[in-house]
This record gives C-alpha cells, structure tokens and sequence, in this order.
C-alpha cells in the first residue's frame, strides 16, 4: 500500500470503503464454509478503518468542519458496529444462528455511515476539504499506522475494537 495510490487522506479512507462493500457482496455469495474468514476479514478492516479515523482523522477536523454534530455521530456510529464486531469475532462462528444476521446488520449500519461521510455538500468528507487540515500531510502518517495495524492483523489479531462514546456496563 504505497502513498502514491491516494492522493490524500480522504482516497485512503474513500478505498477502504470500497473494499468492505466488496467483501460484504463476497459474504453475499459466499457459501457456509467460507463465511466466517470472510466476516472476519471485514471485521478487522472495520477495525484499522475505525481506528485510522478515530486517531487521526476525526481529531484533525474537531473544531474545524461546520457540523460537529456529525463527528459525535460518527463516534457513535463506530461504536454501534464495534459492538456487532466484537460479537461476531467471538460469536461461534457460522454455528451461532444470528452469525448471517449480525453481518446483515453490521454491513447496514456501515452503508448508512459510508454513506453520511461520503455525502457529496455536507459529508464529513466534504466539509474536511472546505477547513485549513492538510490532508495531503495526514496521509503519510495514517498509511504508516495503517500498515501496523495490519501487520498485526496478520501477525497475531487485533484486540477487541474498544469503545469510544458508548459507555459500557461495569
């Protein structure tokens, strides 16, 4: 994944959506046996993306885009499909009733939050090209940390996704 593919930050983050909307067709059309690795292969690119934009990108626009209001909601977005993630990564599998649902599910939630963000006048996308943050810049960074965070995808597994804006019981 070298740095000449995007031109900027917003590519990168445009890409990964691309390719979880193609894993969720093959998902689709894939039959019991092959679910599971490919639910798992969408979970943990959920995981890095989420965490790509939570570290770098969302902090980069606080104060700065028109709609605030958006960013908290993408927090919260994040956080709805992290819990269905989390569920499926330890979920039985293909044997848990509710796996094909929970992806359904999750592959819902993650088209509507595509969907917000990528909104053409007042997506966060959009408004993150009308502030003053170099995208350009963020790039570098974000390709590095996205590079780590697969490397321990592969190496080892991600931990759990944690949540951000959603509290959780005690």
């Amino acid at each position: 994944m070298a740095t000449e593919q995007f031109t900027d930050v917003i590519a990168l983050l445009k890409a990964d959506h691309r390719k979880v909307e193609d894993l969720f067709a093959k998902f689709e059309k894939a039959g019991s046996g092959s679910k599971q690795g490919i639910a798992e292969q969408i979970c943990n690119e959920l995981k890095i993306h989420a965490m790509l934009e939570e570290e770098i990108f969302y902090p980069a626009l606080k104060g700065k885009i028109e709609d605030e209001d958006a960013l908290d909601e993408a927090y919260v977005e994040h956080d709805g499909a992290k819990v269905l993630i989390n569920d499926i990564m330890d979920g039985g599998g293909s044997g848990d009733e509710f796996y094909d649902a929970k992806v359904k599910v999750l592959q819902e939630q993650i088209e509507h939050h595509v969907k917000e963000e990528e909104a053409r006048e007042e997506g966060i996308f959009a408004q993150a090209r009308d502030t003053d943050v170099d995208l350009v810049a963020m790039l570098d960074p974000m390709v590095a940390r996205k590079q780590d965070l697969m490397a321990q995808a592969e190496s080892g597994g991600l931990p759990p996704a944690q949540l951000t804006a959603i509290a959780t019981p005690a």
